[in-house]
């Protein structure tokens, strides 16, 4: 009894602590520490350049100003960077990691592991910091290819580069095929972004589905010399820059499929989350969510991030743990449908 007493006084403490006391407490712990940021893809990519944008800003804002190095660790669309950040990992505001946006959804949807033995993590446990790009994923298609429009990609067989199964571009053309009446062939085996753009360039396969910015930064002089067109997106609704081009959700016809839509699209407006392992000190967790906050506003970090062409739309912690909290509460007739979608795309024609 003395103890748990004691225990209950600590937490008292700590609840009706001053802010400025709390903050010296936290500057205290990091002054002169090293925070790991890892990152579940491989270096060179979009999640290693935003992880390391942020990385290089983010200390500055953090009490005690720690300083921040990255280690990639790539490897089945980045579950072992979670399994290890949940089971491995320093629970003490010291490591933090970035995966993949198809993270957030695994516990449900099983897509990368899909008997569920390999997730070894409770998702809503896992302290949300933030996510400096809210991203939706757009489906577009070479100049030469016989597609201007829905209707063209329903009448026509457009072949589209993937990298792997439980990749977004793989996932979604088998998705939007079943449920809108496209016909999109999904060729899987490439490495990367830039080897299904080379791919595209060279006629073996005819278009892409990625993240937006993969066309509108990375390959902006593409659009400029209209040599893509985008004929899709997979956000909750039409962006601004692109109001001329449907959602995948208002193009379904049954509100069942728009539930199903709706319940994958919740990862693109957390596309490169940072998270902390569970039971990171409170007071920790939320320095890390202010100086996360404060980095999206910082002015060394916005020259960078424009130097480099990464088109910002902050999402803060809280805003992710919404999210999840709605990823968890999806009914499980929408989940298991959806699964059963993936499922017979998979299966061999």
């Amino acid at each position: 009894m003395i103890a748990i007493r004691r225990a209950l006084i600590g937490a008292a403490l700590i609840v009706f602590m001053p802010a400025s006391a709390r903050a010296d407490t936290v500057a205290d712990f990091y002054r002169g520490k090293t925070i790991e940021l890892l990152i579940g893809g491989a270096s060179g990519g979009g999640y290693d350049l935003a992880g390391r944008t942020v990385a290089n800003h983010i200390g500055r804002h953090i009490p005690g100003n720690p300083g921040i190095v990255v280690r990639n660790m790539p490897g089945a669309t980045s579950l072992i960077m979670t399994n290890h950040l949940y089971n491995v990992a320093r629970r003490d505001g010291t490591v933090i990691g970035m995966p993949t946006s198809n993270i957030p959804l695994e516990q449900r949807l099983k897509v990368i592991s899909p008997d569920g033995a390999n997730v070894r993590f409770e998702i809503e446990r896992f302290g949300w910091i933030g996510t400096p790009v809210q991203e939706p994923q757009i489906t577009w298609v070479w100049h030469t290819a016989p597609a201007r429009n829905v209707e063209d990609l329903r009448n026509n067989a457009i072949r589209m580069g993937a990298t792997t199964s439980s990749a977004d571009n793989y996932v979604l053309p088998s998705i939007v095929n079943q449920l809108v009446g496209t016909r999109m062939q999904v060729v899987t085996g490439y490495i990367g972004q830039n080897e299904i753009n080379l791919a595209v360039e060279r006629g073996e396969v005819q278009g892409n589905n990625t993240g937006l910015s993969n066309i509108t930064v990375n390959k902006a002089d593409w659009l400029r010399d209209g040599k893509v067109r985008i004929l899709l997106q997979y956000g909750t609704e039409r962006l601004p820059g692109l109001p001329n081009v449907p959602t995948a959700i208002e193009l379904a016809q049954a509100e069942a499929d728009r539930a199903l839509l709706r319940f994958y699209a919740v990862k693109f407006s957390m596309a490169r989350p940072i998270m902390a392992p569970p039971d990171v000190p409170a007071e920790r967790l939320a320095a890390l969510r202010a100086a996360f906050d404060a980095t999206m506003k910082d002015r060394q970090f916005l020259e960078e991030a424009q130097r480099i062409g990464l088109d910002l739309s902050p999402l803060g912690g809280e805003g992710i743990a919404t999210l999840i909290r709605q990823v968890q509460a999806t009914p499980q007739d929408v989940v298991d449908r959806l699964r059963e979608l993936l499922a017979s795309a998979a299966r061999p024609k």
